[in-house]
């Protein structure tokens, strides 16, 4: 099987990488800063008449005096690879996208704020809840996707109104260079969203939600628990099991065990059950996978279960079992009411 017609040129795929190297290198760790970037279109504007050569030694100037070894190096060596004028206009339009890629993202990452919102009144410890991390996350890439497409679409349209307060000559300018840049066969747009897409993914992993682990962390704070009395331990009679969350209530001993899917993990808890000092054992999870087999070995072996509210009310069989929980119902006054199980 073979594509007709799909085949780029080598000039064309050669100048496309030229820019796309440009916009990866100055966006990467190693790269510019805000203020390097505004410093160095500075003295582009100052000497615009001048030979690019010029305005490169220029740059070359500027830039020692950047501390960082590993930025002054891969800077400097970005600089040697521009070859004549058109590798330094595609030079000087990265750092003029990259001056305004914090608002493009911005304008991505508002998505994730109405997502909050909409979910201000779902449990944490619910299905429902758990998904709004991923959609929120795929929602941000597929919004910044949506956002990079249309801010493209201005500048082919020559439309000068799509960002509020800003300078209508620093936008004719961005369109001028958007322009000459498309006269060399460069595709702005597929080429900025490479990057961009990189960017978006980093800030996703900055801004992730919290785990299900802190979220779980985070009710028990709110039930009224001292964080300084929640602990993460090993069993003393079984050092292979770790418990997640320990603590006491009125001298009462509590282990929790906290994972999204229980798996095998499960078992570890059952054989330590036999050996353990702990008062009150509980498995937390999202019980996805919780079989009415699994939910039956668990809760007969002295150890009570708390699971998505969704899960709970949809398996008639954890109704019915003892020692299930909805996670609902993770109250103080739950916890209180828990008594030591005996093996069956």
């Amino acid at each position: 099987m073979k594509l007709n017609n799909l085949q780029i040129s080598k000039e064309k795929l050669d100048i496309n990488f030229k820019f796309y190297l440009f916009l990866k290198e100055l966006n990467s760790t190693t790269g510019v800063k805000e203020k390097e970037i505004n410093k160095l279109l500075s003295l582009y504007y100052l000497h615009i008449k001048s030979d690019y050569k010029n305005i490169i030694s220029l740059f070359q100037i500027e830039l020692e005096t950047i501390k960082n070894y590993d930025r002054l190096h891969s800077l400097s060596s970005l600089l040697l690879i521009i070859s004549d004028s058109i590798d330094f206009f595609l030079f000087i339009f990265a750092l003029k996208l990259l001056q305004i890629k914090p608002l493009i993202l911005q304008e991505a990452k508002y998505i994730n704020y109405s997502h909050v919102i909409e979910n201000k009144n779902t449990h944490p410890l619910s299905i429902e809840y758990d998904k709004i991390g991923k959609n929120t996350a795929y929602y941000t890439r597929v919004n910044g996707a949506l956002i990079s497409l249309i801010f493209f679409q201005h500048l082919e349209n020559n439309n000068i109104n799509f960002i509020k307060d800003a300078n209508h000559f620093y936008l004719k300018d961005l369109i001028k260079d958007y322009h000459q840049v498309k006269s060399y066969r460069v595709e702005p747009n597929q080429i900025f969203m490479i990057m961009f897409s990189e960017t978006i993914n980093q800030s996703i992993k900055s801004d992730a939600g919290i785990s299900y682990e802190d979220r779980i962390y985070n009710i028990l704070i709110s039930l009224g628990i001292n964080k300084n009395n929640i602990k993460k331990v090993h069993d003393l009679a079984d050092k292979s099991t770790e418990f997640d969350f320990f603590f006491e209530i009125d001298n009462i001993s509590y282990g929790i065990g906290a994972k999204r899917t229980l798996r095998e993990r499960y078992k570890q808890f059952i054989k330590t059950s036999i050996t353990s000092q702990i008062d009150i054992m509980i498995e937390i999870t999202l019980g996805l996978d919780l079989t009415l087999e699994k939910a039956k070995t668990i809760s007969q072996h002295g150890v009570y279960i708390f699971v998505a509210d969704e899960i709970y009310f949809s398996r008639d069989y954890l109704k019915i079992l003892p020692n299930i929980y909805p996670a609902s119902n993770l109250t103080i006054n739950t916890l209180k009411s828990l008594k030591k199980l005996p093996l069956n």
